[in-house]
């Protein structure tokens, strides 16, 4: 008699299920806050999805097993396997390269840690499961605080301005440098009226360095600002 027809191990499967699910959503949740491509929904559908596939690994051959007898072997973590680097493919899908710097490894690490829960609460490992979800949401709050409140919060932006000679440029490279900002490359365009500018610097701690930099821009005579992002 196969899983199937044993309704509390049925019941057991689908308890499985939805604790995967709400631990999955939470981490997504998180995600969906801080307005990340991938949130609530992913999350959620990584964490089921995985638990699911845990779950027919170890349990669905049941009844192929009972009619070959000990003719019959399979491994169950051959399955479970494919969750691990199939999900690679969904995290791939996050990162993007942009601006110089890449972005979206947090969230595809996220993924890839909802699809551990999933697999956890799927072979039946409830409090693991759980314990992996509090701590990769503290993980990811307090890392966070430490970041942000420690100076450690370090980002690339690309900035464009424009000045009218080499003796503006040589005050705006002055000004970047008497505020600490990191000049990371810089390519440089002459035209008819004046040099225009293209950096890709590196800003530490919150939105108060950006709008330093915009300040310098807009003190320096012959500078004109123009993009910042």
């Amino acid at each position: 008699m196969g899983y199937g027809n044993d309704t509390a191990m049925v019941w057991e499967f689908v308890l499985r299920l939805l604790v995967a699910g709400v631990l999955g959503g939470a981490i997504g949740l998180e995600r969906e806050y801080r307005a990340k491509v991938a949130g609530l929904r992913t999350h959620f559908l990584v964490a089921l999805g995985s638990c699911l596939i845990m779950i027919v690994s170890q349990h669905g051959f049941g009844d192929l097993a009972a009619r070959m007898g000990g003719d019959f072997k399979f491994d169950p973590a051959r399955i479970a396997a494919q969750i691990v680097s199939g999900i690679g493919f969904i995290g791939a899908g996050t990162i993007i390269f942009q601006k110089q710097m890449v972005r979206g490894l947090t969230t595809a690490a996220g993924l890839w840690t909802a699809a551990g829960i999933g697999m956890a609460v799927g072979s039946g490992m409830y409090i693991l499961g759980i314990a992996a979800t509090v701590l990769t949401l503290a993980g990811l709050e307090t890392l966070r605080w430490l970041l942000r409140n420690f100076g450690m919060n370090v980002r690339t932006e690309r900035l464009v301005f424009s000045v009218k000679d080499q003796e503006a440029l040589d005050s705006v490279l002055a000004g970047l440098k008497g505020l600490g900002i990191n000049i990371l490359n810089s390519s440089n365009k002459e035209g008819k009226d004046g040099i225009t500018v293209r950096m890709v610097i590196r800003i530490h701690g919150d939105s108060s360095e950006e709008e330093h930099v915009i300040s310098l821009l807009k003190t320096i005579s012959g500078a004109k600002f123009e993009k910042l992002k």
